[in-house]
């Protein structure tokens, strides 16, 4: 930062600091109005709570300016430290760079920002006589505009733009004008180097053929690893509002790959990508012509009494709702178990994705879901929204300001590569189980007119959530154990929604917690637990192999394309190309 360090600053003068002051109190007031408005007009305040963090607001301030004037503007004078309770000394990547503490403007700028954006959020948790949901979306969207207003943000306010453009000449500005036009061409933010993979060469690529091809899905066999396999084949059901490949990125990290060399028969649904020829599809269509077609295809195919099952987020959500569907008809029998990663069946703590199901938000997705359907880059950047910080201002820094070039990185090439959505579908499933949670309600739902009872469910079942997910939050998941009447086995994984799920043995990363008997409660499975490091797919594979069935020889329908479905093309198939 030599260069940097030459750049003399002048000390403020009284009338400097008070313009600074009105400037941060009127940007507090502007938030709060513009909150007002977005709740009804009034926010009703606790005078004691709101003159309690006013006055902490106040006093943190003025020490503030008081480090900032000790510090007599002298470069390598670093101002005092702030206490280690306050919001100013906490730990936060965007400020990693040493000028943010060593230069008096730069952590003048760092902590006044900490100081108003804890400001706000604590404002807006005072807010009292709202709907939950209302303060949440209040929170939620305080949260936004703080994350977007970090000086991190912006060239001229960030020391390592700053000490980058005067190194480079300004070469890092118009490399990062070419990444935004680009994104802006493509309508949508560049996480990684798209030229990096290709799906059926370095990711998708674990051998096996598509057998089975209708116009919503394709069916995948892959090419058996084992001289024997476990007679039940297992049957994987990937989200639908993404590409099937996050559970076969590269072969290291492929849980399909994973799951053939650990002698399973496997399966897999790629979903189509909806174009203006799905727009009737529905939630019968996903449930009956969808995953009970394919159970039915795969036992006829093998010749077998049932299957093991996986959904995957939302493929969970409607795995449930198929396994009520086959109890109520007589016909769970079909299915020998159902696993499920990051599921939710019961929407009352669904966390921050509830706060895009209002009226208002509904309106939104009607109107973007042109052609009978909704373009998967919409879907993305709410996904996006719910991690701003790492997933939009993280790469704004590093992709337009610094002009990094992209690093290549098969899971985010996979975030990136989005899907549509039937806009029926979507808009059902968002009313029906996210806003009206009617899926636990008994009889709530039909599925080609026969009622359904998530209660009547006694399949066995393995639940598996993540620590960290912001998608599935675990006290969403682990609610689904209090609506499955079978055996069931929670287990809690290390990290969120994609890395708790992909974490392969061979990586030795994270942790998952296990109890030896069920649990009431999600307290008590937390109180009882066992941490074991690593991943959590070897108890996944005990648990399958528990259930007591044998080996049989890998031959005719066992071996793709060989038994009474032939070989339509090689996989991962040609619907996951579909764009």
């Amino acid at each position: 930062m030599d260069r940097l360090e030459n750049i003399e600053p002048h000390m403020p003068t009284l009338v400097e600091m008070q313009q600074w002051t009105q400037v941060i109190g009127r940007a507090q007031q502007l938030m709060l109005e513009q909150a007002a408005g977005a709740t009804g007009g009034h926010l009703p305040f606790d005078p004691a709570t709101v003159s309690r963090i006013q006055s902490s607001f106040a006093n943190e301030g003025l020490a503030l300016w008081q480090r900032f004037l000790d510090a007599g503007g002298m470069l390598r004078d670093a101002p005092a430290p702030a206490p280690e309770d306050s919001p100013a000394a906490r730990k936060d990547r965007r400020f990693a760079d040493p000028a943010w503490t060593s230069h008096p403007f730069y952590d003048l700028i760092r902590q006044s920002y900490l100081l108003t954006s804890d400001y706000l959020l604590r404002m807006a948790d005072a807010v009292d006589g709202l709907d939950p949901k209302q303060k949440a979306k209040l929170r939620f969207a305080t949260g936004g505009f703080v994350d977007a207003m970090a000086p991190s943000n912006f060239a001229l306010t960030n020391p390592t733009v700053v000490e980058k453009t005067l190194q480079s000449g300004g070469e890092n500005l118009v490399k990062g004008l070419q990444h935004m036009l680009a994104d802006l061409e493509k309508g949508q933010l560049s996480h990684t180097d798209g030229t990096a993979f290709e799906v059926g060469r370095n990711i998708a690529a674990t051998p096996g053929k598509v057998v089975k091809e209708t116009p919503l899905y394709q069916l995948i066999h892959y090419e058996p690893t084992t001289d024997k396999v476990l007679e039940t084949p297992l049957l994987i059901f990937p989200p639908w509002i993404n590409r099937f490949y996050i559970l076969d990125l590269s072969p290291e990290k492929s849980f399909v790959q994973w799951a053939v060399d650990q002698g399973l028969s496997v399966f897999l649904v790629s979903w189509k990508s909806a174009d203006a020829s799905m727009k009737d599809l529905g939630w019968d269509d996903y449930i009956l012509r969808g995953q009970v077609d394919a159970i039915d295809t795969v036992r006829d195919l093998l010749g077998v009494r049932n299957v093991h099952t996986i959904g995957y987020c939302v493929a969970g959500t409607t795995l449930a709702a198929t396994l009520a569907l086959l109890a109520a008809r007589g016909q769970a029998e079909k299915v020998a178990s159902a696993t499920f990663f990051t599921a939710q069946v019961d929407f009352s703590k669904a966390g921050d994705l509830c706060l895009f199901v209002d009226d208002e938000q509904l309106k939104l997705v009607e109107q973007l879901s042109t052609g009978g359907y909704l373009d998967g880059r919409y879907m993305a950047a709410t996904f996006n929204l719910l991690r701003g910080r790492d997933l939009i201002w993280n790469y704004v820094v590093n992709n337009y300001l610094l002009g990094q070039d992209y690093p290549p990185f098969d899971l985010l090439y996979w975030n990136g590569d989005t899907t549509n959505l039937p806009a029926r579908w979507h808009r059902d499933y968002l009313t029906q189980l996210y806003r009206d949670n009617l899926l636990v309600q008994p009889g709530a739902l039909s599925i080609d007119g026969t009622p359904i009872d998530l209660r009547k469910i006694e399949t066995p079942a393995y639940v598996q959530a993540g620590r960290e997910d912001h998608i599935a939050p675990l006290e969403s998941v682990w609610k689904m154990m209090e609506h499955l009447s079978g055996p069931t086995r929670f287990l809690l994984a290390g990290s969120g929604h994609i890395a708790g799920v992909i974490n392969p043995p061979a990586a030795g990363k994270y942790q998952y917690w296990s109890c030896a008997e069920p649990q009431p409660t999600l307290d008590d499975f937390i109180a009882a637990a066992t941490e074991t490091k690593g991943s959590w797919w070897p108890d996944w594979i005990e648990w399958i192999r528990g259930h007591g069935e044998k080996n049989v020889a890998v031959r005719g329908g066992r071996k793709p394309g060989r038994g009474k479905l032939k070989a339509v093309e090689d996989a991962p198939g040609s619907y996951v190309r579909t764009r």
